[in-house]
């Protein structure tokens, strides 16, 4: 019998426009959602708490829980927390650190997750994978979906600025990715999923030639919806794949060498811009350049810090961090010293 369709995971609402957290209560009590109204709440150090306490007054029998940083300690104990309490559901409300914690204590604890996210750093908004620190640096661990999203764009405008701008960086690093995908499938006959693709790089054309930026809401708009179908990418695919290659895995290894060195979006950015280096990809680098100065993101090692050493540190070590991946990294598989000239000849080309 012929394979006529196929069902896909789909949070139940999506809401991106301001005011959206005045909702959450009428959300929450959805008999999709919850029942019996046992709520827990988890919020970050930042925006969470005050939007918790916004919320509370709708939500009388929920609990808060504080997360005090984006560690796998923090999700564990987080997860005990609503295995303890019974809960039907758990709210994380905050930046990434916070989502990510929230959806891998959900996944621990097996109870559905709406995640309102106060800022755009990254798509992990609604991707199954939760990015978190640990004692051997930062590791990526599938979870379940949020089953519903709300960013609030009056808390995304009171976010610091370089955390809306690093979203940016992640979701045009699909084109990277997408890119390094069709190279393992021609090299090595890797499976494509032809819809993930569509998606991840619907998401980041949407993004990637905007002239106007962080300030408007039409753009914070495309920006949140960009990254929110860039998760939902990763969940066709059933891995990263769509989102994720030759960029994330230099930004992976910046991590770890160089831990604090940068957010996640805007290594995701040079990266990117450094693969289409390697690709001698012209047009694509003038175009990834252009957008990621556009929004002030990093663009050279320099403006994060790192000297030409370091980062070819970083690019040498890159492949290590995804093992089995294949990318332009693996597929050109240069030495120290070819990756040091390569380095200095970017700095050389998008220097500005």
């Amino acid at each position: 019998m012929p394979l006529l369709a196929r069902m896909l995971t789909a949070p139940l609402t999506v809401q991106v426009r301001r005011g959206a957290v005045a909702d959450l209560g009428a959300l929450l009590s959805d008999s999709r959602v919850a029942t019996s109204g046992r709520i827990a709440v988890a919020v970050g150090a930042g925006q969470g708490a005050q939007i918790a306490k916004i919320i509370e007054p709708t939500l009388c029998d929920a609990k808060v829980f504080q997360v005090p940083d984006g560690s796998v300690d923090a999700a564990v104990s987080l997860g005990a927390d609503l295995r303890r309490g019974a809960y039907e559901a758990v709210v994380g409300i905050g930046g990434g650190k916070t989502i990510d914690v929230t959806k891998y204590a959900a996944s621990l604890a097996g109870i559905p997750m709406v995640a309102v996210a106060t800022n755009l750093s990254h798509d992990g908004i609604c991707s199954p994978v939760s990015s978190l620190e640990h004692e051997g640096g930062k590791g990526s661990f599938g979870v379940t979906m949020p089953l519903a999203i709300l960013v609030d764009l009056d808390f995304v405008h009171k976010a610091p600025p370089s955390l809306v701008r690093a979203g940016v960086g992640d979701v045009i690093s699909n084109l990277s990715a997408i890119e390094d995908w069709q190279l393992g499938n021609t090299e090595h006959g890797e499976p494509i999923d032809g819809l993930a693709v569509s998606m991840a790089r619907t998401a980041a054309e949407a993004v990637v030639n905007r002239e106007d930026s962080v300030e408007s809401d039409a753009f914070l708009t495309v920006l949140a919806e960009s990254l929110i179908l860039s998760g939902m990418a990763m969940v066709v695919a059933g891995s990263s794949r769509p989102s994720s290659g030759g960029d994330h895995e230099i930004l992976h290894a910046i991590d770890q060498l160089f831990p604090g060195t940068s957010n996640h979006g805007e290594l995701a950015g040079i990266g990117t811009a450094f693969c289409f280096f390697l690709r001698e990809d012209e047009r694509r680098l003038g175009q990834v350049v252009e957008c990621l100065r556009r929004h002030n993101l990093p663009v050279t090692p320099q403006d994060v810090g790192l000297s030409v050493e370091q980062f070819t540190e970083a690019v040498q070590l890159a492949p290590s961090t995804r093992p089995g991946r294949y990318t332009i990294l693996e597929h050109l598989g240069l030495s120290e010293s070819e990756i040091r000239d390569r380095v200095e000849r970017y700095v050389d080309a998008v220097a500005g």
